[in-house]
């Protein structure tokens, strides 16, 4: 059966396992060269744009961070014909002026993951190397930030994301050498999801929700899955909000930002690429070999 279509897709992360408000519902589960996504995904029509929800640990929270089957994920939504990705993410605040419930649109990552996590989606012989110096779309920031402040939220613009491996939070060594870079939030979703967005030429941006102070600030509570649950659910319904805001004003010509990331990124000889290889990723390359 062919993929259903959509041209925005939605990433919820913790807490965040469903969107209200699309109408017109189907449902897929794909089957990708990487295996299974996450979860179902879920296709319907938010404010007349065909809106794409995946769950990114799974439905009830069943993946941990370094179990997402990213690849998966991104094939999955590229497949639909997604042009642009919000990634909802609940993050740690590593900045006094961050408080807890505040929204932050960041604008760069700091890639503190370790190497069992898949970066790439190229391997078994073609090499590709894409450019990532912005990882996040400034377009679609924009917008998230836009809408957010529209409904009264307290937002920050820009800052930098650490992306640490966990499933364990920072010690204090840690969270002060983070503070130390000048870096804004931390969490443990961003990478390789980023990475992954930009290889499949997918615009990318995330609403971060700051659930915590890590564990630098004294005399505040030390990060616990309590605590960031607790702040999750206050905040869930202002970022469904926020995410139909963007849909609703998304021009209907908006194309991915990302668009022609691979164009030169592709360093193989063509010659020296297996037409079984070719097929695999056709997905993606199709148009840029000969």
């Amino acid at each position: 059966m062919a993929a259903p279509r959509a041209s925005l897709a939605v990433i919820g992360g913790s807490g965040f396992y469903r969107m209200p408000g699309l109408e017109q519902l189907e449902t897929w589960s794909p089957e990708t060269p990487f295996g299974a996504a996450s979860d179902e995904i879920v296709i319907g029509a938010l404010s007349g744009r065909r809106v794409a929800f995946l769950p990114r640990h799974g439905r009830g929270h069943v993946w941990l961070p370094h179990e997402i089957p990213v690849r998966a994920n991104i094939w999955a939504l590229k497949a639909l014909g997604v042009e642009g990705i919000i990634a909802v993410s609940a993050v740690g605040s590593l900045r006094e002026e961050i408080a807890r419930g505040d929204m932050v649109v960041p604008d760069q990552i700091i890639d503190r993951t370790k190497g069992d996590r898949v970066r790439s989606f190229f391997e078994g012989g073609i090499a590709a190397h894409v450019g990532f110096a912005d990882p996040f779309c400034a377009d679609l920031s924009g917008r998230l930030a836009e809408a957010a402040e529209g409904l009264g939220k307290r937002v920050h613009r820009g800052g930098a994301y650490v992306c640490m491996e966990g499933p364990a939070f920072s010690t204090r060594a840690e969270s002060a050498l983070h503070r130390s870079w000048g870096a804004s939030i931390i969490g443990m979703t961003a990478i390789p999801e980023a990475k992954l967005a930009r290889e499949a030429e997918i615009a990318y941006a995330m609403l971060a929700t700051a659930t915590d102070y890590d564990v630098w600030r004294e005399g505040e509570e030390d990060v616990s899955a309590d605590v960031v649950a607790a702040v999750v659910q206050e905040n869930v319904a202002s970022a469904q909000a926020i995410v139909a805001g963007v849909a609703r004003g998304l021009p209907a010509e908006w194309t991915s930002t990302a668009a022609g990331a691979l164009r030169g990124a592709i360093m193989t000889d063509p010659a020296r690429i297996s037409a079984e290889t070719r097929e695999r990723y056709a997905l993606l390359i199709d148009e840029y070999l000969p």
